[in-house]
């Protein structure tokens, strides 16, 4: 094997340690935030809120990324072509589906919003808070009704405990509207996961264009040697 073939393979290798460590980082950092945000339970059955699906989508993103990683660590040294380019592809595959999320994301901001505005409107017509899947939603968000309180009032309900950081006697205690507060909760998060994507884009492509080099030089390396 020559300098430079041996050169890529303990490039590749340690890039992808490195982007093993950053899979993880991400994992855990999504199952802490999952965990701050907590479970909710309705009618006896326990689940995640809405806003929880950021973070299984970097839990989700980081497993699949170590997964990957791994793989090109051990194409890069047992320097098997095989491997290493199915490694290049899968890189290749997620590259491809990131930057096309993060393309939409940019350019669908509004319909975004307004696809997780219609997720606590559709909460809000199936109980109106009325101890189920709402109510759940307010605990977990800390918000009051729809669009705010007054869409208790104007219905002649009075304002449940979830709606109130203590008493909801005192109009300072009541929380904001649950849409307004989950749109920006959501786009906020967007905004933090299209800017790592990026980064990741950016890592991908380099790990791709290092196991394409080190996946041409050992096929060519065992082509000679098999004259």
């Amino acid at each position: 094997m020559d300098c430079g073939t041996s050169l890529v393979k303990y490039i590749l290798f340690i890039f992808n340690t490195i982007v093993s460590v950053i899979g993880i980082l991400g994992i855990v950092y999504g199952v802490l935030i999952l965990k701050s945000i907590g479970t909710i339970e309705v009618n006896g059955q326990v689940g995640f809120p809405p806003q929880a699906l950021m973070p299984i989508v970097l839990i989700s993103v980081g497993s699949i990324v170590v997964f990957i990683s791994f793989l090109g660590c051990c194409g890069a040294i047992r320097e098997s072509v095989c491997m290493t380019m199915s490694y290049a592809v899968f890189l290749l595959i997620l590259l491809i589906l990131q930057l096309t999320l993060v393309v939409l994301l940019f350019t669908n901001k509004d319909k975004f919003d307004s696809a997780m505005g219609d997720v606590i409107d559709k909460a809000w017509e199936s109980d109106q808070g009325r101890g189920g899947v709402f109510d759940a939603i307010q605990k977990s968000l800390h918000c009051c009704g729809r669009d705010s309180a007054a869409d208790y009032l104007t219905s002649g309900q009075t304002l449940p405990a979830s709606c109130c950081d203590g008493s909801c006697l005192n109009p300072l205690n009541i929380y904001g509207g649950c849409r307004g507060k989950f749109v920006e909760t959501m786009s906020v998060s967007t905004d933090k996961a299209k800017y790592v994507a990026i980064g990741l884009i950016g890592v991908e492509l380099i790990g791709f264009i290092f196991a394409c080099c080190l996946a041409n030089n050992v096929r060519n390396y065992k082509r000679r040697n098999a004259y």
